[in-house]
């Protein structure tokens, strides 16, 4: 009988070192540090939104709060707390600005990648490579001149440009556009050109080939290129902070850092906001994944 049972352990033990070798050891461990330092600041921002100032703010970290307090979630919402912040005005102005620049910046990127990768004209290599600059500059270098440039054309036509959500939005594809373009100009290279010339055999114009055909091939990529930029223009925080005054019209990173640099801090209020403002992005983010992913790597045709 032990010797049945020593040999049950042997077998167990030889199987369990087939499985786990050295590199599949090393890998796990890789991965559970990747996933530990990805998720544990995630954990302990949403943890922190529960927590008391003392717990925050004490010498021995509290890694669980004592209760699930929602005074943080209140001042953000509750009008009846005296220190509301009124932070549902913040989320709208974030959606009214980060939603436009995604919408346009798809479109625009639609009809100028799809020219670079399919049409033939004089300086196209030349716009490219313009575009690729344009994207290495860092939005402070760009932030001066397009105020300026922005500022002379309010004069001029008659608009305000601070304070201005539909400026914003403008100053917003400055910086996502270039991008977008580089993405689906890549994505509409992989679209083999037969496709489309069938469907110009068949008498389709070149507007019609491409809402038919190759937009629809090109789903996964439009996806990715939308959550990309909408990622930009909601957690942009320079533009805005220059933009806007008004503390109506502030976006959610400005009003965080209000809250932040309030003459009380309140960090837990700050965790809370910053809860608010990054869950939705994450969920969007995990129920389109599977585009993201085809959007990315995959080509437009598949077998």
């Amino acid at each position: 009988m032990t010797t049945q049972t020593y040999d049950e352990k042997a077998s167990f033990l030889t199987q369990l070192s087939r499985r786990f070798s050295l590199q599949g050891f090393i890998f796990a461990i890789t991965l559970t540090f990747f996933l530990t330092s990805i998720l544990f600041p995630f954990y302990w921002m949403v943890s922190s939104s529960f927590k008391t100032r003392a717990e925050i703010g004490g010498r021995e970290p509290v890694y669980v709060p004592e209760a699930l307090r929602l005074e943080a979630y209140q001042e953000l919402f509750d009008p009846s707390n005296p220190s509301f912040q009124n932070f549902a005005v913040n989320i709208r102005n974030t959606v009214a600005v980060a939603v436009p620049t995604a919408v346009i910046a798809v479109i625009l990127a639609v009809f100028g990648s799809y020219a670079i990768a399919r049409l033939r004209f004089r300086g196209k290599n030349f716009m490219v490579n313009a575009i690729l600059v344009v994207y290495l500059f860092p939005g402070i270098l760009l932030i001066i001149p397009l105020f300026a440039m922005l500022a002379r054309i309010g004069d001029t036509i008659g608009f305000n440009v601070q304070d201005n959500l539909g400026v914003l939005v403008f100053t917003y594809l400055a910086q996502t556009l270039p991008v977008a373009l580089y993405m689906l100009t890549n994505y509409f290279r992989t679209i083999p050109t037969e496709i489309e010339q069938a469907g110009l055999i068949d008498g389709c114009s070149r507007l019609e080939v491409i809402w038919r055909i190759t937009l629809p091939l090109a789903i996964p990529a439009l996806v990715s290129v939308a959550i990309y930029t909408l990622m930009i223009a909601w957690n942009e925080f320079l533009y805005a902070f220059v933009f806007l005054n008004n503390n109506d019209l502030f976006t959610m990173p400005i009003k965080i850092n209000t809250i932040w640099n309030d003459p009380s801090p309140r960090p837990n209020v700050v965790m809370a906001a910053s809860t608010i403002m990054t869950v939705p992005i994450m969920l969007l983010f995990l129920a389109l994944e599977r585009y993201l992913s085809e959007g990315l790597s995959a080509g437009g045709v598949k077998g």
